[in-house]
C-alpha cells in the first residue's frame, strides 16, 4: 500500500509530493518567515507535528487555545514564534527529502486534532475528516464503478437536475465523472441558486467559508472568514466553468411537472423556458435540487398593493433603486435584515425596523476578520496547513453546540433555556447585547429574546446594535398591521411615513418541491402524500412511491446547530451515487424506498426533534409546518449523517429488473 495522508489503496490522481511542495514552500526563506508571521499559529502547530511526529510544541500550546476559531494572541509570542522556527526546519528537512510521506490514521488525526482545539475529540470524527482530506490527494466522495459499465449501459440511465444550485453543481460533477448523462433545468440565466437571486447589500454567510465549500473543490484564497456574497457566486461559477457544466444546463427553464411512468420506468419531466414551447423530457432518474430557501415569503398584509413607493423582497432586490437620503422601511429582523440594516443605514434619511419578534444576535470576533495575505499564502502553499485549518473551522462551527439545543428534562428554567450550556449561551450573548447597547435600556428591552438561543436561527452580530444606537434608525418592537400609499402602520396603531419598503420576510422552505407537480408511481402527487404530515423523505432524499427520485436539500437536510450544507450535499450526492451504482451494475429498471424503512426513520427524527429547542413551547419558527412538524432541520449531528450515508443498504430499497 501506498504510504500518504490517508490509508486507503484507493486514491489516484495524488497531487504533488511532499518533497515538492516543501521545495516550493522554502524557495524564499525570507517570503516564507514573513507569510508564516501572518498566518495563524494553530494550524502551523499541527502541520508540524503531522509532517515530524513531535507532537510537543502542539501540546504545549493546547491550553491556551479554546475552540477551532484560532485567536493564536493567546499563545505566548516566544512559544509561537518556537512553533515557526520548528516548521520552518521541517519544512527545509522535506524539501531536501529528509521527511517520510506522513501516515496519518484516524486515531492520530483525531488526537492532534483534539490538541488544536483542546478538547477531545472522538475516533468517529477522526475517521470522518480523514474522509474529508482525501480529496486532497485527487479522491472525491462519491461512489467508484466495481465493475466498469458499458458506454450503452450508461446511456440508458439519463438524470434530470432541477435546480444549477450547490447542490445540483456537485451532483452534476460526480454524474459526469462516473459517466453517466445528464441535464440541468435551471429558472435563472446562472448558476449559483440562492447566491445567485439573494444579491442584497451585505449578503453573505454565516458559516466560515472554508467550510462553506466542497471538499474537492479547495479555495486557499477566501478573502475573509465569512465571505460575502459576490465571492461565493464567483466560486460557484468558477465550478461551473471548470468541469464544463454549463453545456449540460438549459438556463431560463423551469420544472413544471414530472411524472412517473411505471410501465417505462422512467420520468416524463415537463419543462417551461422562459421563450419557446413547453417540453417534455424523458429521464430514468430524476433529482429535484431546488433547495427550501428558493421561494420568497410575502407578508400577507392588507393594503400592500397600495403602498405607491418601491417594495420589494430582499431575495428580489430592486438594484435600481437609490437608498440614498429616503425614509426606508424594512419589515422582519432575521438574517437578511441583520445584514442589510447596517449597510444601508449610514446612507438613509431615516430607517424604520419593524420587529415581531427579536432573534438571537452573538457576537464572533472572526466575522469581520480580513484574511491576511500570509493566512492565503500558507493556505494555498504549506503542505497540510490549509486541511488543518479547515478542520479547526469545521470542528468550531460543526457539532459542538448539538448538546446545548438538547431540552434538560431537570433544567429549572425551562423557559428561558434549555440546559447549564443553553444558559450559560444566553448570559453571554444578553452581556454583549448590554454592553453594545450601553445607556439605552430601552433598546436592550426590545432586543433580548424570550425563548431559548437556536429556537429560531442565530445571527451574527455585524453591526447591528451599533446600528440600532444611530440618530437615523427607529427598532419598532410591532409587527405590520397594514400599508398605506406613503406609510407603513404597525400593530400599535402608530403610523410611519416612508418612501421604500423593503421585505426581510423569509422564505417558504416547508414547502418542499412547490410549484411543481410530482406524480409518482400510484398516482398521487407528492403533495397528495405530504398531505397528512408535512414534507418526510428516508435521510431527506427518497418517498415511497417515488421510484427513480433522489432529492437533494429535501426534507429534514437544513442545518442550523451548525455545519456547512455544502457537507451535507456532498453526503447526499455520494449516496445517491451509491443507489445509480446498484440499480446500473445489477441491471435494475427501477429502486424505491421501503415504506416500513421510511416510515421508521421519520419516527426517529420526530422523536429527535421532540427533544431539541425547536419545538420548544416558546418558540415559533419558520423550520416547522403549520401542524407543528418541524420539516427544516435535521436533528443529528454531522457525523451521525455521515455514518447513516456513507453506504448504501441494497435491502433497504425495492428493485424491479429491466
Amino acid at each position: 500500500m501506498k504510504r500518504g495522508l490517508v490509508e486507503r489503496a484507493d486514491v489516484t490522481d495524488e497531487a504533488p509530493g511532499l518533497t515538492t511542495m516543501c521545495r516550493a514552500a522554502v524557495a524564499d526563506e525570507a517570503l516564507l518567515r514573513t507569510m508564516l508571521s501572518e498566518a495563524d499559529i494553530v494550524p502551523q502547530a499541527l502541520t508540524h507535528a503531522q509532517l515530524t511526529g513531535d507532537e510537543s510544541l502542539l501540546q504545549r500550546a493546547a491550553p491556551f487555545i479554546e475552540g477551532g476559531w484560532g485567536h493564536m494572541e493567546r499563545i505566548p509570542e516566544c512559544l509561537r514564534s518556537e512553533i515557526r522556527e520548528a516548521l520552518i526546519r521541517a519544512l527545509k528537512a522535506g524539501a531536501a527529502g529528509r521527511l517520510d510521506e506522513p501516515q496519518l490514521s484516524q486515531h492520530k488525526l483525531a488526537r492532534l486534532l483534539g490538541y488544536g482545539v483542546n478538547h477531545l475529540v472522538p475516533d468517529d470524527y477522526g475517521t470522518m475528516f480523514m474522509e474529508e482530506a482525501a480529496p486532497l490527494l485527487g479522491r472525491m466522495r462519491t461512489a467508484e464503478w466495481r465493475r466498469a459499465p458499458t458506454s450503452d449501459t450508461l446511456a440508458a440511465f439519463p438524470v434530470i437536475i432541477a435546480g444549477a444550485g450547490a447542490s445540483g453543481l456537485c451532483m452534476a460533477i460526480m454524474l459526469q465523472r462516473a459517466g453517466i448523462p445528464f441535464k440541468i433545468i435551471e429558472r435563472n440565466d446562472e448558476v449559483g441558486g440562492t447566491w445567485y437571486e439573494n444579491g442584497y447589500p451585505g449578503a453573505g454567510v454565516d458559516i466560515p467559508n472554508h467550510v462553506y465549500s466542497f471538499s474537492f473543490e479547495p479555495k486557499p484564497d477566501w478573502s475573509r472568514v465569512f465571505g460575502l456574497r459576490d465571492e461565493l457566486l464567483a466560486y460557484l461559477k468558477g465550478i461551473a466553468d471548470k468541469y464544463g457544466l454549463r453545456e449540460h444546463i438549459w438556463f431560463n427553464s423551469e420544472v413544471d411537472a414530472a411524472s412517473y411512468d411505471p410501465d417505462r420506468a422512467c420520468w416524463n419531466v415537463v419543462v417551461r423556458k422562459a421563450s419557446g414551447p413547453v417540453e417534455v423530457l424523458t429521464a430514468k432518474i430524476f433529482v429535484p435540487s431546488v433547495g427550501s430557501l428558493n421561494r420568497p415569503a410575502f407578508p400577507k398584509v392588507a393594503g400592500l398593493e397600495s403602498f405607491k413607493g418601491p417594495i420589494f423582497h430582499t431575495a428580489r432586490w430592486n438594484h435600481e433603486v437609490d437608498l440614498r437620503g429616503k425614509r426606508v422601511a424594512i419589515v422582519g429582523t432575521g438574517a437578511s435584515s441583520v445584514q442589510v440594516g447596517p449597510t444601508i443605514a449610514p446612507d438613509v434619511e431615516k430607517l424604520i425596523i419593524f420587529q415581531r419578534s427579536p432573534g438571537w444576535v452573538g457576537l464572533n470576533q472572526s466575522y469581520h476578520t480580513v484574511f491576511s495575505s500570509g493566512m492565503r499564502w500558507a493556505n494555498a502553499h504549506i503542505p497540510y496547513f490549509y486541511m488543518w485549518y479547515r478542520f479547526l473551522l469545521f470542528w468550531a462551527s460543526g457539532d459542538t453546540n448539538h448538546a446545548v439545543v438538547q431540552r434538560d428534562p431537570d433544567w429549572d428554567k425551562p423557559d428561558l433555556s434549555l440546559n447549564a450550556r443553553n444558559h450559560a449561551v444566553r448570559e453571554n450573548m444578553i452581556r454583549h447585547m448590554a454592553v453594545e447597547l450601553g445607556d439605552r435600556p430601552d433598546l436592550l428591552a426590545k432586543v433580548v429574546p424570550r425563548y431559548p438561543p437556536w429556537g429560531k436561527r442565530m445571527l451574527r452580530d455585524n453591526g447591528w446594535f451599533k446600528m440600532l444606537r444611530r440618530d437615523n434608525v427607529d427598532l419598532v418592537a410591532a409587527g405590520v398591521s397594514r400599508f398605506e400609499p406613503d406609510a407603513v402602520i404597525d400593530e400599535n396603531g402608530d403610523r410611519h411615513p416612508v418612501d421604500i419598503v423593503i421585505l426581510a420576510t423569509g422564505f417558504r422552505p416547508t414547502e418542499v418541491l412547490a410549484p411543481m407537480t410530482i406524480t409518482g408511481r400510484t398516482g398521487r402527487t407528492i403533495n397528495d402524500v405530504w398531505k397528512e404530515e408535512g414534507a418526510r423523505a428516508y435521510m431527506g432524499m427518497a418517498v415511497p412511491e417515488f421510484p427513480n427520485m433522489f432529492i437533494l436539500g429535501g426534507p429534514n437536510t437544513g442545518l442550523s446547530h451548525g455545519g456547512g450544507i455544502f457537507f451535507y450535499i456532498e453526503l447526499q450526492v455520494r449516496y445517491i451515487m451509491q443507489c445509480l451504482r446498484e440499480m446500473i451494475e445489477r441491471n435494475k429498471d427501477s429502486m424505491e424506498v421501503r415504506q416500513v424503512l421510511h416510515d421508521e426513520y421519520n419516527r426517529r427524527v420526530d422523536e429527535m426533534h421532540a427533544r431539541m429547542v425547536w419545538t420548544h413551547p416558546n418558540v415559533s419558527n419558520w423550520y416547522r409546518n403549520e401542524r407543528g412538524r418541524v420539516v427544516g432541520l435535521a436533528p443529528w449531528r454531522l457525523v451521525d449523517f455521515w455514518k447513516m450515508t456513507s453506504a448504501l443498504n441494497p435491502d433497504d430499497f425495492i428493485f424491479t429488473d429491466a
